[in-house]
């Protein structure tokens, strides 16, 4: 009985050490992943992408109604090297009007940059200088903040994989937090 005793208590002991380790280890790990990282560096951008405007799954940008907005998912892409969301977004006027950017998302830090617009009579001028700017603070950035929330950051990382983005772009509406 006290050979029992002895071992229940052995037995509590090792989980209450085992659980200390494990939050020792994650604990870290964790607060390190959403801190920002002072030696982050954007990787070389990819050419702007083909796309297909018959194929652009929409996203409500509350902030202006007056535009429809569509990513095609074949256009998107994260960078294992730098976490950095690409992809081509069309905004379309009431009257058929449309813009087309190539651009891409920081999650981590809120923000967006054009690299390229899709111009008449089709093909693409790419930004001189394209500048990161937050996704919060401009009015021409409120599509990308849509965007981010809508699909491609989970909180200050990129949603999983590209396929799970467009999963919640089909999806739409279909959350409760949404």
């Amino acid at each position: 009985m006290k050979l029992i005793s002895t071992a229940g208590v052995l037995s509590g002991t090792l989980k209450v050490t085992f659980a200390a380790c494990v939050l020792a280890v994650c604990i870290p790990a964790s607060a390190q992943f959403f801190q920002d990282n002072p030696d982050w560096k954007e990787s070389d951008a990819p050419p702007p992408p083909a796309f297909d405007v018959s194929k652009l799954l929409p996203f409500e940008v509350v902030a202006n109604p007056g535009m429809a907005y569509g990513v095609d998912p074949a256009s998107i892409s994260v960078s294992k090297s730098d976490s950095v969301v690409r992809y081509v977004v069309v905004a379309t006027s009431k009257s058929g009007v449309r813009n087309v950017m190539y651009e891409a998302l920081h999650c981590a830090t809120g923000e967006v940059k054009t690299y390229a617009r899709y111009l008449p009579p089709g093909e693409w001028q790419t930004v001189s200088k394209p500048q990161w700017r937050s996704v919060f603070e401009s009015v021409p950035s409120r599509h990308s903040l849509a965007f981010a929330k809508a699909a491609a950051c989970d909180a200050k990382a990129p949603t999983g994989s590209v396929r799970e983005m467009v999963e919640k772009l089909k999806n739409t509406g279909r959350y409760l937090d949404q």
